[in-house]
């Protein structure tokens, strides 16, 4: 068979696959549509199909701002370096990931962290108690919802050193979304491509990171 032949096979066979890729998703969409319209029923985002092309995307709902179609993140950041990150399945609450981020550094590092800051929105008392026992000295909340300062730091001065330092954090945030794209993936290919662009712009950031301090005077 020709290259030509063989070309035109390839892609006749990919136009007869699409199909029965997407009359299935339709259908769900149908289905969620009428249990939501017709019937008033509260369709569970497990239940949703939100995208006929990316299907396994998730609904992140955030306090009363607009939800985000897309993949939930869970960072760790160290000095000016992104040491660790998940993507999360569905919108896990935050105050249920800490205990995760920390247990996954501890593997990747070989010990504990001595000191970790986290969001409010992660804050609970089993938090600071689970996290200590994993060998953690200090664990700051930025909002901590009435748990004691002496309870997650060994003094003020540290609870205030390590609140700035997750103020300094949002600056390599930032610059992740800002000049490496990693809030908005245009890779399409479900979960596997969302995670292949997420580390390779982690990793872009890390590098130039490293090479400012290097050719820094």
């Amino acid at each position: 068979m020709s290259a030509r032949r063989r070309g035109l096979a390839t892609r006749a066979a990919a136009a007869a696959e699409r199909p029965s890729r997407y009359i299935p998703l339709a259908q769900q969409v149908i289905d969620q549509a009428h249990r939501r319209v017709i019937n008033g029923e509260r369709v569970p985002p497990a239940d949703k199909v939100l995208s006929i092309f990316e299907p396994d995307t998730d609904l992140i709902v955030r306090g009363r701002r607009d939800p985000i179609y897309g993949h939930k993140l869970s960072l760790s950041i160290g000095a000016s370096l992104v040491l660790d990150c998940t993507i999360e399945h569905g919108n896990p609450r935050d105050s249920s990931l800490a205990v995760k981020a920390i247990d996954r550094l501890c593997d990747l590092l070989g010990e504990p962290p001595q000191q970790a800051v986290f969001d409010g929105g992660f804050s609970s008392i089993d938090n600071v108690a689970q996290i200590k026992r994993r060998g953690v000295t200090d664990v700051v909340f930025t909002k901590h919802q009435g748990i004691e300062v002496g309870d997650m730091a060994r003094s003020a001065w540290v609870f205030k050193r390590l609140r700035r330092f997750r103020a300094g954090v949002e600056g390599v945030i930032s610059f992740l979304k800002r000049a490496l794209g990693i809030g908005h993936c245009l890779w399409r290919g479900g979960r596997q491509r969302f995670a292949a662009h997420t580390w390779a712009s982690i990793l872009s950031a890390n590098l130039l990171t490293r090479a400012r301090h290097q050719l820094a005077p």
